[in-house]
């Protein structure tokens, strides 16, 4: 599967610092309960977050989570957006909309896969960055 390449945001450079998306004052952990807020009133399905500072460069955390269906991965990630945008929390940029299989949005400090169930099981992305099994943090959320 490719991804969408294509930015949302054409001022927005893609390599933009990390600390550019957090608002004045505000922590990046306080930009991730923005970020599972906006997932929860979606109805985001089996969403985990992994602390991927120090082990990578892309960010300081990785939020997995699935949408039913691809109609549902598309409203998910457009209400998530939308949210962001409000708190401040840019600059927003968006890969893989036009499918709906799955969609990447980065804001810089925190990278979010939102996955239709079958593409989530498929790539299985948190087997990558966690020594923890997907089935174990299912069951403390």
């Amino acid at each position: 599967m490719i991804l969408n390449t294509t930015r949302t945001d054409e001022s927005a450079p893609l390599s933009a610092p990390h600390s550019a998306s957090l608002r004045a004052g505000e922590t990046r952990e306080q930009s991730l309960q923005t970020v599972l807020a906006s997932l929860d009133d979606s109805k985001a399905e089996n969403t985990i977050s992994i602390d991927i500072a120090g082990k990578s460069a892309l960010g300081d955390y990785m939020v997995v989570t699935a949408g039913r269906s691809h109609r549902h991965v598309g409203a998910i990630a457009d209400h998530l957006a939308r949210d962001l945008k409000q708190a401040g929390l840019g600059p927003v940029r968006v890969e893989g909309l036009p499918h709906c299989d799955w969609v990447l949005i980065d804001i810089g400090d925190i990278i979010i896969h939102i996955f239709r169930p079958e593409v989530r099981d498929f790539y299985n992305i948190e087997k990558m960055w966690s020594a923890e099994p997907y089935s174990d943090r299912r069951a403390r959320i």
